[in-house]
């Protein structure tokens, strides 16, 4: 999964009065498994991990892995230093030769045993390679690295500190945006890049809780069985890549959230906001990042919401939409202008872009 393409950067050092928000965790990969045809799942391993994590559950957050390069022989190199104690880190990073600092990307935390003797947590991969039929497999540099990691294999990842703030970083640490408030019913969507992410969201979710969960994948293979003690509907897409009828990316995540959510004046919104909505602001998706959430939104923003009296969370529908930035852009007008729903209720994140590499 790709998110944002700078990292967290209110860091401090350690043993000052402030303790640092984020914190490099040099983990060991202790298990790995092909959970289908498109995901494989990493179990990274560390005691440095008794310093990591949130107050509360993980739910969606997200986190940097650090991908060493190789050198000709494909033998690992080790990562250079650098601070990220310190507020720069990620530019300074960004200076170094690539073939020297490897590459970042950002996944999501699917499970976590903190509590454990031994720390671990699981990150799931999306297998993205492209000539699959003519036997080479040509992906990104953490698919690339997913698929030959074996156990043993060492790298860093950058996450949040356990004991910032008096862990209550579940509030603060930007890699969180899952934030329902009073919502009973609720809207997830996304394809493969976001499965880890709802997934683990809808592990927490109470069982009080109604709506529908959507998630597209290439195939039925990556069909998963999830846990959810609430009562949401969950549905899977698929876009039958392995059978040569592939439907469009994103067109079958689409039709279900249109479905799902019907236009004009949709019954879960409260009857006097049954009206279509303003249209968003335009954004360049092959230039510009789509993260907007109710967490993110300026006040201007807030104020211009239906419910300008109202804060986030406060209504009683919440929409937490990921994926391919191009597909969110859609359902994010969608849902925002057709349907009339109040923008500080939905969660909207281009996790990639299709032909773009992302950190």
């Amino acid at each position: 999964m790709s998110a944002e393409s700078t990292p967290a950067t209110s860091l401090q050092r350690r043993g000052s009065a402030v303790e640092p928000m984020t914190l490099a965790f040099p983990v060991t990969v202790t298990a790995v498994h092909k959970l289908s045809p498109n995901f494989r799942r990493v179990t990274f391993g560390g005691y440095s991990l008794r310093d990591f994590g949130v107050a509360g559950e993980t739910l969606d957050l997200r986190i940097k892995i650090m991908i060493p390069s190789r050198d000709a022989d494909g033998r690992q190199l080790p990562l250079p230093e650098f601070r990220t104690d310190q507020a720069g880190w990620y530019q300074e990073w960004l200076a170094m030769d690539p073939a020297v600092r490897g590459a970042m990307r950002t996944y999501t935390v699917r499970n976590e045993r903190l509590d454990s003797v031994y720390p671990e947590i699981d990150v799931d991969f999306v297998m993205h390679f492209d000539d699959r039929s003519a036997g080479h497999k040509s992906g990104g540099p953490a698919a690339n690295w997913a698929l030959t990691a074996q156990p043993g294999d060492t790298l860093t990842i950058i996450g949040p500190n356990n004991r910032a703030a008096h862990c209550v970083t579940a509030e603060v640490y930007s890699g969180i945006e899952w934030r329902p408030g009073l919502a009973q019913r609720i809207l997830l969507a996304g394809d493969e890049t976001a499965v880890p992410a709802i997934s683990a969201i809808l592990s927490s979710l109470p069982a009080d809780m109604t709506g529908h969960a959507f998630m597209e994948v290439p195939e039925a293979g990556d069909i998963q069985d999830l846990s959810c003690e609430a009562d949401v509907e969950i549905t899977w897409l698929v876009r039958g890549a392995s059978i040569g009828r592939s439907r469009p990316h994103g067109e079958l995540l689409k039709e279900a959230v249109r479905k799902a959510v019907p236009a004009p004046g949709w019954v879960g919104i409260r009857e006097a906001d049954r009206t279509a909505g303003p249209e968003p602001e335009e954004i360049n998706v092959d230039r510009d990042i789509l993260w907007e959430t109710p967490a993110r939104m300026d006040a201007a923003a807030i104020e211009a919401g239906k419910n300008p009296d109202k804060p986030a969370g406060a209504l009683p529908f919440y929409a937490w939409i990921a994926g391919e930035a191009g597909v969110v852009k859609e359902m994010r007008r969608y849902l925002v202008c057709d349907v009339g729903i109040d923008r500080k209720q939905v969660a909207f994140m281009g996790y990639w872009r299709e032909g773009k590499a992302e950190l």
